[in-house]
C-alpha cells in the first residue's frame, strides 16, 4: 500500500473534463462539490486472551451534492468513473433550477496542515500488533491478582480525501487516525468491576503503542476497576456537584456544544435557538470549538467542504456570539461557514459538527471548590450519555465518582447519573478550574446516523442544583 495523498480521479478521469462536468451540473445550484475519498482501517480486539477479531477495511467512491436554498440533492458510487458521475449528475439535476443562483464565496486557500501524511496501518506488521495485545493482557493480570478479564483492543486508519468544487484549487488531505482502548475487569468477594482508559490521536501508531504510554493505560484502567470494589451505593436527590477537568467535557459536548451547530438553530429546533448576544452561561463561561489542534482526534486541516479549520468562539464570557456552520446552513442564516462542515464518508453529505469542543480556564483551585460543598459529587469519570437537543436536557452515567460531605472527599459511588439541561448548567456554574485540560482522545460523536472523531475539554467546574440520580435518597 502507498504512502502518497490519494489521487483519485487521475487514475480513470480527465482533471479539466471533469471539472468542466461539475461546472455543468451545478450551473442552476446554490452550492455543491465533488468529494473523493479513500479509507483504509485495521482493528484488533483481544479478550479473555484471545485474539477475539482482526478486521482491514478499505472503502473508496466519491460523493456529488447539489445544494439549493434548503434543499439538498446527493448521489454517491464506489466506482470513480465518467459513467459514474453520469449517473450521478442525473440524480442531483433533479433538484429544482428555477430562480438564480446564490453567489457564495468559495472556501479560502489559506491552509494549516495539522498532521503529518502518513498511513499508521503500514507502520508496523500485524504479527507485533498481536504480540502487543497479548503483552498487554499479560501486563495487565501480573499487576494485580484480582484481574480477572483484559479486553484489548489497536485501531489505526488512513483518510485520503479530494474536493473539488468549480470555484477553488482541489483541495487534498490524509487524515490519519489511531486508538488503544484497554477494559480490566477485577473481582474480590464475588464482586466484578470494571475500569476502561485509552487514548489516540492523529499521528503515527507508535506514539500510543510505546511502552510508557500503554502501561499508563493500563495502570489507569485498573485503578478505576479497583476503585469502584470498594464504592458504595450513590446517593439521590438536587445537589452540588464538582466536574473533573479533562474527559468530562463530554457532558458539555453533548448537552450544549449540539444546541450550538448552526442547522438545529436555523430550524429553531434547539434550546439555544434566537438567543445570539444574549447571555445564556455565568460569567467567566468562554466555550470554544476548535479544529485547528495539531494531531488531536477531532481536528481536521479543513472540512469536507474544503472550508479551513478554524477556531470558533461560541460562548464569550457567558454570551452566545457563535454557531457551528457549514455552508449551506450559513448561507441561509445570513453568515459565514465555520469550517464545521463535516461528513462520515463519501457515502454521507455534509451538515454542522463539532471539532474539538472545550471550556476555557478559569481561575479557581479544584480543591476550594471542593472544600466548598456540604453534600455533593465528585465526577471525575463519565460513561454513556442521552441529550434531547430541543430543550437540552441530558442524563449522564458517572464511571468515577465520589460523595463530598462538609468539604471532604469521601467514598468513591458506584450508579451516580448526573440529570439536568444545558442552558440551565451553564447559568449554575458557580467556580471555573484553572486546571483545563484535554480528553485522551477517544470521542467518536454520532449525528443523523453518521459517526465522526471528535475531542472534548474542560477545566474543572463546580455546578450547583444537579440531579443526582443513584440508589439512596
Amino acid at each position: 500500500m502507498r504512502n502518497e495523498i490519494f489521487q483519485p480521479f487521475e487514475e480513470t478521469l480527465d482533471e479539466t473534463k471533469t471539472q468542466k462536468f461539475l461546472a455543468d451540473t451545478l450551473k442552476s445550484a446554490d452550492d455543491g462539490e465533488l468529494f473523493f475519498e479513500e479509507k483504509r482501517s485495521e482493528s484488533l480486539v483481544l479478550d479473555d486472551q484471545r485474539l477475539k477479531s482482526a478486521n482491514l477495511d478499505a472503502s473508496k467512491g466519491f460523493g456529488l451534492r447539489a445544494v439549493k436554498g434548503e434543499t439538498t440533492a446527493y448521489a454517491h458510487s464506489t466506482d470513480i468513473s465518467e459513467k459514474a458521475l453520469k449517473r450521478a449528475a442525473e440524480t442531483v439535476k433533479l433538484l429544482n433550477s428555477n430562480g438564480t443562483p446564490q453567489v457564495n464565496q468559495p472556501p479560502s486557500n489559506l491552509i494549516t496542515k495539522l498532521y503529518h501524511d502518513i498511513d499508521p496501518i503500514i507502520e508496523a506488521p500485524f504479527s507485533s500488533k498481536v504480540d502487543l495485545l497479548k503483552e498487554i493482557d499479560e501486563y495487565a493480570r501480573n499487576l494485580d491478582r484480582r484481574v480477572v478479564q483484559v479486553s484489548a483492543s489497536i485501531s489505526a486508519s488512513v483518510q485520503n480525501i479530494l474536493i473539488m468544487r468549480h470555484d477553488c484549487d482541489l483541495k487534498r488531505d490524509t487524515r490519519p487516525l489511531t486508538r488503544v482502548n484497554i477494559s480490566i475487569s477485577v473481582e474480590e468477594l464475588g464482586r466484578r468491576e470494571t475500569g476502561s482508559a485509552g487514548g489516540g490521536g492523529r499521528y503515527a501508531l507508535s506514539l500510543i503503542t510505546a511502552p510508557e504510554i500503554w502501561q499508563g493505560f493500563v495502570k489507569e484502567a485498573l485503578r478505576v476497576a479497583i476503585l469502584n470494589l470498594n464504592a458504595e451505593p450513590a446517593p439521590a436527590g438536587v445537589m452540588d456537584v464538582v466536574l473533573g477537568p479533562g474527559w468530562p467535557g463530554i457532558l458539555l459536548h453533548e448537552a450544549v456544544g449540539h444546541g450550538l451547530e448552526g442547522d438545529f438553530n436555523r430550524k429553531n429546533t434547539s434550546a439555544f435557538s434566537n438567543l445570539m448576544g444574549k447571555r445564556v452561561a455565568a460569567k467567566g463561561v468562554t466555550v470554544l470549538d476548535d479544529g485547528t489542534i495539531p494531531d488531536r482526534r477531532g481536528s481536521i486541516s479543513f472540512d469536507d467542504e474544503g472550508t479551513p479549520s478554524a477556531k470558533n468562539t461560541l460562548i464569550d464570557d457567558g454570551i452566545l456570539v457563535g454557531y457551528m456552520q457549514d455552508r449551506q446552513n450559513a448561507r441561509l442564516m445570513g453568515t459565514s461557514s465555520t469550517g464545521n462542515g463535516r461528513r462520515q464518508s463519501y457515502a454521507h453529505p455534509p451538515m454542522p459538527r463539532m471539532t474539538n469542543t472545550y471550556m476555557l480556564n478559569g481561575t479557581e483551585n479544584v480543591n476550594n471548590m471542593l472544600s466548598s460543598l456540604k453534600n455533593g459529587i465528585y465526577a471525575v469519570g463519565f460513561g454513556g450519555g442521552q441529550v434531547d437537543i430541543t430543550n437540552g436536557k441530558f442524563v449522564f452515567s458517572c464511571t468515577e465518582a465520589y460523595k463530598v460531605k462538609d468539604g471532604k472527599v469521601g467514598p468513591p459511588v458506584k450508579g451516580a447519573t448526573l440529570i439536568g439541561d444545558g442552558a440551565s448548567a451553564l447559568k449554575e456554574i458557580r467556580a471555573i478550574g484553572d486546571d483545563m485540560s484535554l480528553d485522551p482522545g477517544m470521542g467518536t460523536c454520532g449525528k443523523a446516523g453518521q459517526w465522526v472523531p471528535v475531542g472534548v475539554g474542560q477545566p474543572s467546574l463546580l455546578i450547583g442544583g444537579l440531579t443526582v440520580g443513584g440508589s439512596q435518597t
